[in-house]
This record gives C-alpha cells, sequence and structure tokens, in this order.
C-alpha cells in the first residue's frame, strides 16, 4: 500500500536547523510531484516547498525562501527538507505530499517546534 513516512521533526531553537526527511513506498515515486506542506494550529495549511519528478525544478514558499530547500533522492524514494534558520513561525506540522494530476497521497505529518 501507498506510504509516506516522515521523520525528523522536533524541538529546535530559533536560528537552528533540522532536516525532515520523507520515505515513499507502494507507489512508482520518479513520477510523482513531491511537496511538503505545514500546518500551524488555527491556520491555514500552506504549501511550503514542491520539487518536479526529476528534481529539475524546485519552489519554495516567499515565507521560507533563503531558509529552506526541497530536495528528492528517486533512487532512495526519498524527498527531504533542509530548514535553517528556523523561527517559531516556522512551528508547525510538516507533511509531505506526492503530486500526479489529480491524485495525492499525504504522509501523517510530523511536529516541528522552534522555541526558546
Amino acid at each position: 500500500q501507498v506510504q509516506l513516512v516522515e521523520s525528523g521533526g522536533g524541538l529546535v531553537q530559533p536560528g537552528g536547523s533540522l532536516r525532515l526527511s520523507c520515505a515513499a513506498s507502494g507507489f512508482i515515486f520518479s513520477i510523482y510531484a513531491m511537496s511538503w506542506y505545514r500546518q500551524a494550529p488555527g491556520k491555514e495549511r500552506e504549501l511550503v516547498a514542491s520539487i518536479t519528478t526529476a528534481g529539475g525544478s524546485t519552489n519554495v514558499a516567499d515565507s521560507v525562501k533563503g531558509r529552506f530547500t526541497i530536495s528528492r533522492d528517486n533512487a532512495k524514494n526519498m524527498v527531504y527538507l533542509q530548514m535553517n534558520s528556523l523561527k517559531p513561525e516556522d512551528t508547525a506540522v510538516y507533511s509531505c505530499v506526492a503530486g500526479l494530476g489529480n491524485r495525492r497521497y499525504w504522509g501523517q505529518g510530523t511536529q516541528v517546534t522552534v522555541s526558546s
């Protein structure tokens, strides 16, 4: 069955870094665009970053531009989100999403908390 399993979240101080990982299985990973979304309590879900199938093109939200980088390894069926210079407003549950046309697969999410 399709699985997307995120890891790497946790508690970090402002200015710190985290690297989120998402392990995919149960579908042909290399033909799906991949994205990271986040949702903070009481806020709408936000698209943070996306990457095309071969990784040739990426996009990040203005709120994280210059701080977050998305990457993927199709040989390992993995997608990553490197998060630097973290701010308290980055606190949220981060989920990875696989997309192909109208099809979407979601992971369960991993909590990132930025606090001193």
